[in-house]
């Protein structure tokens, strides 16, 4: 079920009175092409404490920083590499995190005590409009909970903070639906941290040079959304391939349970009663729609979420990613610890 919301206009009144909250230290709750993020002061230390505090953040866990252009890029990194303008021109505004050596004066707080800084330019009309009138780094985790399914829509922003957030920009559904590719150039070779949906073979048309896709990574910056279980929905997941999803329907039915289901065809009818959705089979499309369709089995009574396994090709790679944190089954170590 694809997240819904009223369409919104770009209603610079709210921008202004976001843009003063976080000058004061308060959190927002803003939109970005990706998940919806939980904004902060990048250089206010109070503020970015308050962010830990209210998401349940590990402080060894770094965080984004979100600017307006690539201008910017320059007061938060110590030197920026031939690479990072080319990776700007083609894909900012967009998903693509880039991980650089630190500037001195970032705040520990943003890299979890590393030398080096998570920065990208995001690609919609309210974040933009809020970093212009910010006019300065804001920090932004996806807005939820620690390690729980991140939001698409401004509605579950609220629901899952209420008052700990001074304010939610509403800027209608995410266009894009997951997290996005960080990329690390902070090494010898560029190196994918976290998969999304600008691939690895799209930053080496870009370069011309080698990129290290995610899971090659041996040593290397800690980076977001890295942990073994995250983006994890209240029921326990399970990822399975077609038979062994019917299989394992077949048996809960048969004891009385009622999973929910994600897969690619719609319900039997001997199953028409559980909560099941068909999921398209297009990458772009699932991706868009993958968070608002976990939160809706969610939201129900049922204590398992089976989900059909996806295709083994790249452009399924971030998917595949969240789907096996989702259900705890993430390598850990390396540089996406």
């Amino acid at each position: 079920m694809r997240s819904a919301g009223p369409p919104y206009t770009l209603d610079r009144s709210l921008v202004d009175r976001a843009s003063e909250l976080l000058r004061a230290g308060q959190l927002v709750g803003f939109p970005t092409e990706t998940v919806y993020g939980l904004g902060a002061d990048a250089s206010n230390q109070q503020a970015l404490e308050r962010l830990y505090k209210v998401k349940g953040r590990p402080a060894n866990h770094p965080v984004i920083v979100h600017i307006g252009s690539f201008e910017q890029l320059s007061n938060w990194a110590a030197d920026v590499p031939e690479a990072a303008p080319k990776l700007a021109q083609a894909f900012w505004p967009g998903p693509l995190t880039l991980v650089l050596r630190k500037s001195d004066r970032v705040l520990g707080e943003l890299t979890g005590g590393q030398d080096t800084v998570a920065i990208r330019v995001p690609r919609h009309p309210v974040a933009l409009a809020l970093l212009e009138a910010f006019r300065g780094g804001i920090a932004a985790p996806s807005a939820n909970r620690f390690g729980r399914l991140s939001p698409t829509t401004a509605q579950a922003v609220a629901e899952e903070f209420g008052d700990e957030v001074a304010m939610v920009l509403d800027g209608g559904p995410c266009q894009v639906g997951i997290e996005s590719t960080i990329l690390d150039l902070s090494g010898k070779q560029p190196a994918v941290l976290r998969p999304g949906m600008i691939l690895a073979a799209d930053i080496e048309k870009v370069l011309g040079v080698p990129v290290k896709a995610a899971g090659e990574t041996v040593r290397g910056p800690r980076a977001p959304g890295g942990l073994p279980k995250h983006y994890a929905p209240r029921a326990r997941l399970r990822l399975l391939g077609r038979p062994e999803l019917e299989q394992e329907v077949e048996r809960l039915a048969a004891g009385g349970s009622a999973p929910a289901v994600l897969a690619f065809s719609p319900a039997p009818e001997k199953w028409s009663h559980l909560s099941w959705i068909c999921a398209p089979r297009d990458p772009v499309q699932y991706a868009h729609d993958l968070y608002g369709n976990l939160r809706y089995l969610d939201s129900g009574s049922c204590h398992l979420i089976v989900v059909e396994a996806v295709p083994e090709a790249a452009e399924w790679v971030a998917i595949y990613d969240r789907l096996v944190r989702a259900a705890g089954l993430a390598p850990s170590g390396g540089g996406q610890a």
